[in-house]
């Protein structure tokens, strides 16, 4: 670019001061020795602008790491944007951290770095990367800001979330583009065309609270909200890693629509993004007149595909910069767990490259050693620093050991999505029922691995974009067929081991693609459209209520014992069943899911215990749009032998429906034993 005119003084601490007397660094020397090691867990609090007072006056602090500029200043709207006015100083040549004091200067003022490159002819105004708040997109100069304004009411919720966030307590997240579910209408003058806008943040966290209380989920996971430059990435694409967007207000705001949340008992997730960044001038690229943020070897430092740039993780304080990001919205924010975004393109070398346009490591690999140390020292900070929160891995490759601890070689995250589940799983639904019985193993393959790591399975927003359908869309059939397929697709979902996302829309059967310009079709929920969409809506809200009220649904989520096949064979009949068990055998839950639309009458089905059964839910009865094929108040088991079990039962099993049974405590004795010469799945 080209170079506006370079001050005539460089940025010399000895030769150029604000004051007759030297400002003090915020820096300590313990400061610097821990930053150059990559463990400042609370850089932001000396990075960026921050209010002080020096001396009795009042100002703003600015501090920069640029190793290799040759002079810096800080413009503003507070200096007309002049680039000799207020000099910076390089306090720690070996690190590259400068510094300035400004007196005078309060929050609201706009500001930026206008850098020169002391190793080429480089020049550029730079946005603050440890920036508090952005202005609102196209403009794009950071904020001084103070983050301590707003006084939290969540400390209850706190307290309690060590426990809600427990490998063996229920999660059950509503994935949400804030920009795009629900828009305000508003007329700028009488009588004009009417526009949708954004909800603000404070108007979303009472409509979304409520909204999401109603439907029993236990968290919200947010698409980023960390500033970004472009609607149409989603806010994968991050310029602000310390920076709420603009887009539906400030961060005092966005701390009051999570303290909302977190007094109505719901959790907050957060979409993070270290993987790569965008290309933007104004941003992190080529900071300094360097790759100073990204790797310089654009065949280990570009994802040509993304048009974006990837971290240097073999540099210890771009290392330092995104920890102590993923530390700050833990901590300042009080959000309860990130969600890393695109991990497996961190962890291979060879990620969306073809032959010969990347590097192998120091062993001749496709891994990617640095990612994977920061990804580990990443967890260990995080579990470490804000105990009771979790990360969760987009992880879709068969990386091992993605959820289990540092010290035994894994990567230390909580969870891990499984896309392999999902893939499986859509593909099949995709089917016309008479095909099913040759794809049944894409039902049953899931359980060859649900243990190896701790699974959240997702419906997320990938998979209702770019032309591959809604989630009603997806299924086949006429109306009635479509909701009754997803009624039982999403039973069986809530049956199966793994935590449950699901994207916004998908609960209520929107038959339009996400699109992120425009609100959710919420018209669907009011008459005179067709009752399906708020028949599924209560559909959801039961499985989420029996997701939470039944232990056997969490109580051994990650535990082999907490789950047994009935009979996973029937590919004749598409009918699979399973049973799911917690510590107190009385709790046990027993999943029929029949994926054709045939009734399937007089249907016997092993049961581990005798006694009287009745249905807890039935994904067929009217009250969800269904048929209303259901199988009465009680069910009184047999001395039969079959399948895995020494008693049975005899059931209907209503047409693509999903079947929740449960024995009624005291109905019998001990539990059966299953005969040994029956065979196990």
């Amino acid at each position: 670019m080209s170079a506006p005119l370079l001050p005539q003084q460089p940025g010399s601490d000895t030769n150029h001061r604000s004051h007759k007397q030297e400002i003090p660094s915020v820096f300590s020397e313990f400061d610097l020795y821990l930053f150059g090691q990559g463990k400042h867990f609370r850089l932001y609090e000396k990075m960026g602008a921050h209010l002080r007072v020096v001396d009795g006056v009042e100002g703003v602090n600015f501090a920069l790491w640029a190793p290799h500029a040759r002079s810096i200043s800080v413009i503003g709207d507070f200096n007309d944007w002049n680039r000799s006015a207020n000099l910076m100083h390089l306090r720690h040549q070996d690190l590259g951290v400068w510094e300035c004091f400004i007196p005078g200067l309060k929050t609201g003022s706009l500001y930026k770095f206008a850098l020169y490159s002391r190793t080429n002819n480089y020049a550029a105004d730079k946005i603050d990367p440890f920036a508090f708040s952005c202005e609102l997109r196209p403009h794009t100069a950071s904020i001084i800001t103070d983050i301590h304004q707003h006084e939290w009411q969540d400390a209850d919720w706190l307290e309690r979330r060590p426990k809600l966030q427990e490998l063996n307590a229920p999660m059950s997240v509503y994935e949400v583009h804030l920009g795009s579910w629900r828009h305000v209408p508003e007329r700028h003058q009488p009588g004009a065309v009417e526009e949708d806008r954004f909800m603000t943040y404070r108007e979303l966290a009472p409509a979304l609270t409520d909204y999401v209380k109603k439907l029993g989920f236990t968290h919200v996971e947010l698409l980023p909200i960390t500033e970004f430059p472009f609607d149409g990435s989603w806010g994968y694409q991050v310029t602000g890693y310390y920076a709420p967007t603009s887009r539906f207000g400030t961060p005092e705001d966005f701390q009051y629509f999570v303290d909302y949340l977190h007094q109505a008992g719901i959790g907050v997730l957060l979409d993070w993004v270290p993987s790569h960044f965008p290309k933007d001038g104004h941003a992190l690229s080529y900071f300094d007149g360097t790759h100073l943020y990204e790797h310089p070897d654009s065949r280990k430092g570009e994802h040509k595909e993304w048009g974006s740039y990837v971290f240097d993780y073999g540099r210890s304080e771009v290392r330092n910069f995104l920890i102590a990001s993923a530390l700050f919205w833990l901590r300042e924010y009080h959000i309860d767990g990130l969600r890393v975004d695109a991990v497996a393109s961190m962890l291979y070398l060879d990620y969306l490259r073809d032959p010969g346009q990347w590097i192998p490591n120091i062993h001749g690999g496709r891994e990617h050693l640095e990612a994977v140390t920061f990804l580990q020292q990443l967890n260990e900070a995080v579990y470490a620093e804000v105990p009771g929160t979790v990360t969760i891995a987009e992880e879709s490759s068969a990386w091992p050991l993605v959820t289990r601890p540092t010290y035994v070689g894994g990567l230390g995250f909580t969870h891990k999505w499984n896309m392999g589940w999902m893939h499986d799983m859509l593909e099949y639904m995709k089917f016309d029922p008479i095909h099913r019985r040759y794809n049944h193993h894409n039902i049953t393959f899931s359980m060859m691995y649900a243990y190896s790591e701790n699974y959240v399975l997702p419906l997320s927003h990938d998979e209702v974009v770019h032309i591959k359908g809604s989630m009603i869309r997806k299924m086949p059939g006429d109306l009635w067929q479509k909701f009754a397929n997803l009624r039982a697709f999403y039973g069986y979902m809530w049956g199966h081991p793994g935590k449950k996302l699901l994207f916004m829309g998908g609960e209520f059967g929107q038959w339009s693609e996400w699109n992120f310009a425009q609100s959710l079709d919420w018209h669907l929920l009011a008459p005179p459209s067709d009752p399906h969409h708020s028949q599924l809506l209560d559909f959801i809200s039961e499985l989420n209520r029996i997701y939470h009220d039944e232990p056997a649904l969490s109580a051994l989520d990650t535990d082999p014992a907490g789950f047994s096949w009935i009979d996973p064979h029937d590919s004749d009949n598409s009918v699979i069943s399973f049973q799911r068990l917690s510590p107190n055998h009385d709790d046990t839950l027993i999943f029929i899911t029949n994926f054709t639309p045939v009734p399937r009458h007089g249907y016997r089905l092993g049961v581990p215990e005798t006694g009287i059964y009745h249905e807890l839910l039935n994904s067929d009865h009217e009250r969800y749009g269904g048929s209303g094929l259901l199988n009465g108040a009680d069910i009184t088991s047999d001395p039969i032998p079959w399948q895995s079990c020494n008693h049975s039962i005899v059931l209907t099993l209503a047409p693509l429906s999903t079947t929740i049974l449960k024995r009624r405590p005291g109905s019998s004795g001990k539990q059966a034993p299953a005969p040994e010469t029956v065979e196990q799945a």
